[in-house]
């Protein structure tokens, strides 16, 4: 008498590893189809540490987490977004304040206390060099020193980060609703140097030809300041930061000689 033949085996019915099982499920996408009365008893642990959950409700808890993750990147977006609409409104107003100054002997003073009052920078101040006759006894036409010339000709882009006591934070000046509040400022908008030890971090933009290439020798550095070592920090966007520094260069650009 011949014995029955056994019936085959499932392959789930053979001893599979945590990987083989996945991947067999991922080829075999109509298993809980077949199988629904599998699917209704499967319990997974919860991972809030409560009794185990259904299937259907893990997966309703990872959907409700992935909401929560997707609510807080959107919040993030719109805070980047509110942020930038109120910095373009406000470069706006300061590059208005810029060209509507007719005097070229004020100009960086205007410049200096535009970024200073609309940007709420709490210290901000300039020089330029190698000006045009009429201007070189001017008080933002002093003396800079070579390595700080030498230092702005390197800058492609704003340099943002802790004041490590460069030269130019010497020339810094608190805005008037700074508690450490400096000697009243002369013409360049600069003040004593004593205002630069409050200057934790810096942001200094190089002032270049508006016509020329980013290689284009300096003839200005602008600098701002804030004894807030997280105000300008090395992680920082400088997108705006570029603008301004390609308007003021635009602006000053008049005082050299042609």
């Amino acid at each position: 008498m011949r014995r029955p033949t056994a019936a085959p085996r499932s392959p789930l019915a053979e001893t599979m590893n945590d990987r083989e099982v996945a991947e067999y499920l991922l080829a075999n996408p109509e298993f809980f189809a077949d199988h629904a009365e599998t699917l209704a008893t499967i319990r997974l642990a919860n991972p809030h540490g409560k009794a185990a959950v259904s299937l259907q409700e893990r997966q309703m808890e990872m959907l409700r987490d992935k909401n929560k993750h997707l609510e807080r990147r959107l919040a993030e977006l719109l805070r980047y977004g509110h942020e930038n609409d109120s910095i373009a409104s406000k470069f706006n107003r300061w590059t208005i304040r810029v060209m509507a100054e007719r005097d070229p002997y004020a100009l960086p003073r205007t410049i200096a206390t535009g970024l200073r009052d609309i940007f709420d920078v709490p210290q901000a101040a300039l020089r330029v060099w190698d000006v045009a006759e009429p201007y070189a006894q001017a008080d933002f036409a002093r003396h800079v020193g070579e390595e700080v010339r030498i230092f702005a000709n390197s800058l492609t882009t704003p340099y943002c980060g802790a004041n490590t006591g460069f030269e130019a934070a010497q020339w810094l000046v608190p805005s008037a609703n700074s508690s450490t509040a400096a000697p009243e400022e002369n013409a360049s908008g600069t003040a004593p140097s004593e205002a630069a030890h409050v200057t934790e971090s810096i942001a200094l933009l190089a002032l270049r030809d508006p016509e020329g290439k980013e290689e284009a020798p300096t003839f200005g550095l602008l600098v701002m300041g804030s004894a807030d070592a997280r105000r300008f920090h090395d992680g920082m966007a400088t997108d705006f930061l570029t603008q301004i520094g390609a308007l003021a260069s635009a602006a000053l650009s008049r005082l050299l000689p042609r």
